[in-house]
């Protein structure tokens, strides 16, 4: 019994990320009827944040209003740029590449995530390049890969066929007459505009990965920054909305797919798969959430063959496959990196929120920490005694931590933190 809740505890963030991927491709189909239906799509993002902020802010308040930190200016300024490229800005470009090329597009350039996560991890050097180690090469390979399978994606088209055709387009369903579907269907020469967007939205995404984990660091508790992230989002997408947008019937909702999409998009999306995701980066890391992009692009290419009558062509197909190669040899390479940082140290894990309460509670508060192997390597030749020393110590804490009465220790976390 205790393998089996051992195994689910594991389970859990690769079930929740699968939930999420099947939640976020919703998103592609539903903006593309939105959008057929004349809906502004500055104006969807504004109402996607509203929505946001509305579901997940009560929700915040009740759940961590007793473990929760003291907002400080960092923090502060930490929301607004996780509001910035992980909500407004990011929505704004990938939305975008969704309207003028095609929900499957869309995806498929969604997964250069990756490597321009690497990348910029890279440029803030929280990533080292390592070409003479074989991770640095894979992880190199991968990024190239990736932007190789983008260039397909972009520039070559060749034969056209149907994964499924069922002869069901809901964007001739819902749109204002028999052929406003037409205006927002792909054309060849909005392909080089949708990448360029696709391409910004994930140096966005990959940017809001990145000061996700910081601002881990300084405030754990994943339902306020989903909340700071939508208010922030929702502030900054209506101003802008408001400035750009001069229509104000675009404002008006009513019972149809516009009121349904800002629904979908805003409370279950930006509400709460965004809680989930921030979770996930919190326990395993923003790599891990990259993995998991690729089904996203499978789900959606199926729901578009399905719902939206779309068509797949060679070109699409051979730079889908070669973006999905770059991503997991990139993450192949990061595999070996992490074989590389081989200490791992049982310590006390003190949760700071009501679904980490019940993780910690699952996992008997133990966390695993790992020391950074080119440390290890430049103290190889007198480490062996430091590495026992080590290893007692922490067989002796987890021992005493076993032996508390309630399973959780007040003993503040030891991090062996890596030097870079």
């Amino acid at each position: 019994m205790k393998n089996l809740s051992d195994a689910m505890h594991g389970m859990k963030p690769v079930l929740l990320m699968t939930l999420a991927q099947l939640t976020f491709a919703g998103v592609n189909v539903s903006v593309k009827l939105a959008v057929s239906h004349g809906m502004s799509l500055k104006v969807l993002i504004a109402y996607r944040y509203m929505f946001a902020t509305a579901f997940v802010l009560p929700l915040a308040l009740i759940v961590e209003r007793k473990n929760r930190p003291k907002l400080t200016p960092m923090i502060v300024l930490q929301g607004f740029l996780c509001g910035l490229f992980g909500g407004a800005l990011n929505q704004l470009l990938y939305l975008g590449c969704v309207v003028v090329t095609s929900a499957t597009f869309a995806s498929a350039m969604g997964n250069l995530v990756p490597a321009a996560t690497f990348i910029l991890a890279v440029i803030f050097r929280m990533e080292k390049l390592s070409l003479r180690t074989m991770p640095g090469k894979l992880k190199l390979a991968g990024t190239a890969v990736g932007i190789v399978g983008a260039m397909t994606l972009t520039f070559y088209k060749g034969v056209e066929f149907d994964i499924w055709n069922t002869h069901i387009d809901l964007m001739k369903i819902v749109g204002r007459g028999g052929g406003s579907s037409a205006s927002v269907q792909p054309h060849s020469s909005n392909h080089l505009l949708g990448a360029v967007l696709g391409a910004l939205s994930c140096v966005s995404y990959g940017l809001w990965l990145i000061i996700q984990t910081k601002m881990s660091e300084r405030y754990p508790c994943q339902y306020s920054c989903t909340a700071l992230l939508s208010v922030m989002a929702a502030v900054q997408a209506t101003v802008f909305a408001l400035c750009t947008e001069r229509d104000w019937s675009q404002w008006r909702l009513g019972f149809n797919i516009r009121l349904f999409t800002v629904f979908y998009t805003g409370a279950l999306v930006s509400g709460m798969m965004i809680s989930v995701i921030a979770w996930c980066v919190r326990m395993r890391g923003p790599l891990f959430v990259s993995v998991f992009n690729p089904l996203m692009l499978v789900i959606v290419a199926l729901a578009s063959s399905l719902l939206l009558n779309e068509r797949l062509n060679v070109g699409s197909l051979i730079g889908a496959v070669l973006i999905v190669a770059g991503l997991y040899i990139v993450l192949w390479g990061k595999g070996k990196e992490m074989k590389r940082l081989n200490q791992l140290v049982p310590i006390p894990y003190n949760a700071s929120s009501s679904m980490e309460a019940e993780d910690c509670q699952d996992r008997k508060s133990i966390e695993i920490v790992i020391v950074n192997a080119s440390t290890q390597n430049e103290n190889e030749s007198n480490n062996k005694d430091g590495d026992n020393r080590i290893e007692n110590i922490a067989r002796s804490e987890y021992k005493n931590h076993q032996t508390s009465a309630d399973g959780h220790s007040s003993k503040e976390i030891t991090r062996f933190d890596s030097p870079s």
